[in-house]
């Protein structure tokens, strides 16, 4: 099933800086997915060109959830204000007060659940990292890690030469062998969208991970395509991600089958959405529990 209501781009003013945006808005959601690119793309990455069945932003208000895919700080209309979104705090703020902007007169059902791929997850862990992170409903975060895959080490970590074969190994890793993909949308073109400058820098975050991961304190799953070649993958890896959330009521990994690097883009798609889609539901559950439950009792003296 995907809804057959529009997917609406759009631009947000937060103090002088325009961020863009796709959104998928319900009626009455059941509540809301902010989703967050990777690198050298934008919100298109969740709306799969030419192919709605594997587009979150549709399958998500089919199924009662308003899908905000942002463009991160830096990306899209706010491509020319780059320079000044070097500071991760800065690009925390902006993600914020773009979310409370589009959603201060919209129904937001349970709450906020935050979903990243790749090099959006370090804008995701940062923002539930936060103290106001402390509200989202949850947390899935994708496609990335602390250690990169054995055999992507040597021209990710090390460096390459050879420039065109450092990149052609690069587009290797990121998208696999083709049939994970539809022909169209292998090798990102239909996707592609010129990256800030500050994010060769911020990939360094991976160093902050462990402490970052110590502070979120709301329901977290990992998960990494089975022909993942970016980041180490397998069970050692994710049980390694999942170990890092020490805060958190619940934390869930997920070895999504038949998926590269990019799960959002494959024939997996819709099948990744739905475990997503399901993690969220479950957390709104667990919200609504907690708000229903009576206080508890003291002790009495």
């Amino acid at each position: 099933m995907t809804d057959s209501r529009p997917v609406v781009p759009g631009v947000v003013d937060v103090d002088g800086i325009p961020l863009s945006y796709r959104a998928s808005w319900a009626r009455d959601p059941r509540a809301v997915v902010l989703a967050l690119h990777g690198g050298a793309t934008d919100s298109a990455y969740f709306d799969c060109p030419g192919h709605p069945r594997l587009s979150l932003l549709r399958t998500g208000v089919a199924l009662g959830f308003t899908v905000v895919a942002l463009d991160r700080p830096g990306y899209g209309a706010s491509l020319p204000a780059a320079r000044e979104l070097t500071d991760p705090a800065r690009r925390v703020d902006l993600a914020y007060a773009a979310l409370d902007r589009l959603l201060r007169s919209r129904p937001t059902g349970a709450g906020v659940f935050v979903l990243a791929h790749s090099a959006g997850s370090e804008l995701a862990v940062r923002m539930a990292a936060d103290p106001r992170g402390h509200g989202l409903l949850g947390l899935e975060i994708a496609g990335t890690g602390r250690h990169h895959h054995p055999r992507s080490v040597a021209f990710l970590e090390l460096g390459d030469k050879d420039l065109l074969r450092a990149r052609d190994r690069l587009r290797q890793a990121l998208w696999g062998t083709g049939e994970l993909y539809p022909p169209e949308v292998y090798g990102g073109a239909s996707i592609a969208a010129a990256s800030p400058a500050y994010e060769s820098a911020a990939r360094g975050w991976r160093y902050e991970f462990p402490e970052l991961a110590a502070r979120v304190r709301v329901p977290v799953q990992f998960s990494l395509g089975e022909h993942e070649e970016v980041w180490s993958s397998g069970p050692e890896a994710l049980a390694d991600i999942a170990s890092l959330f020490t805060a958190s009521p619940r934390v869930r990994v997920n070895e999504q089958p038949d998926s590269g690097h990019n799960l959002s883009l494959g024939h997996s798609a819709r099948a990744y959405h739905l475990k997503v889609l399901s993690f969220a539901e479950e957390c709104a559950v667990t919200r609504e529990a907690d708000i229903a439950a009576p206080p508890r009792q003291g002790r009495a003296g």
